[in-house]
């Protein structure tokens, strides 16, 4: 991971974006936490000095909350996430915080005009936007490949059998082998059109093309041969 730690108005600091990536936590919660903080009565200057809202653009053009937060408010908000994988990536942040601080006392200090502050504010947020994109694009990434979740799971379990009772009211009265051949038929289908070899390999981005599938299937002409020689064999 790069770029935890990040320069903005001559001050080291991180973002709660940041932090929910390297932890592995949901932004929102992060937010929440900072929010809890800076709405409590106790301490709330204090507060302040640690925390400043700012704004990204999301990979879908919305603009959504962020903070930047100082070595300080890293410190609060970091300390509560234990376990060893929690405590290397603190120390990260740590030496982070540490080398842009060394790096920026180094700066010499120059007189900087409106003009170039506002450049220079321009391309450092066009870097934060970058970053966000990349980030938005890996939890996206994520989000489609998760496993599908029980109720999305039972639901095609379901759509399945509505479809294959909707498709034998075409061939009269069938037996339990003859709707097992059907059954069979669209459980073929459902691996072909998603590449996967069984049903509960099925990630979220399959779902719509699965219930597309479903709604529109129609038995092969092999298998409706099958099943309608299966009846004349009664």
């Amino acid at each position: 991971m790069t770029d935890l730690v990040i320069m903005k108005d001559r001050q080291a600091v991180t973002t709660s974006l940041q932090i929910a990536e390297a932890f592995d936590k949901y932004h929102k919660d992060v937010l929440e936490a900072i929010d809890s903080k800076l709405q409590s009565a106790e301490n709330s200057a204090h507060y302040q000095n640690m925390f400043a809202e700012g704004e990204y653009k999301d990979s879908r053009g919305r603009t959504q909350r962020l903070y930047y937060m100082n070595r300080d408010g890293f410190v609060f908000v970091a300390m509560g996430f234990n376990g060893r994988k929690a405590d290397a990536f603190k120390l990260k942040y740590i030496e982070a915080f540490n080398q842009m601080e060394e790096h920026i006392k180094q700066q010499p200090k120059i007189a900087i005009s409106k003009r170039d502050q506002v450049i220079l504010a321009l391309q450092a947020n066009e870097e934060t936007n970058q970053r966000v994109d990349e980030l938005d694009d890996r939890v996206a990434e994520l989000e489609e490949n998760t496993v599908l979740s029980a109720g999305n799971y039972g639901y095609i379990s379901r759509r399945i059998s509505q479809r294959v009772a909707e498709v034998a009211r075409g061939f009269g009265k069938l037996t339990s082998e003859q709707r097992g051949k059907l059954h069979k038929d669209i459980n073929s289908g459902v691996k072909a059109v998603t590449g996967v070899s069984t049903r509960t390999q099925l990630r979220n981005r399959h779902y719509e093309t699965v219930l597309d599938f479903i709604n529109d299937w129609e038995p092969s002409t092999a298998t409706k041969m099958q099943v309608r020689q299966m009846s004349l064999d009664l």
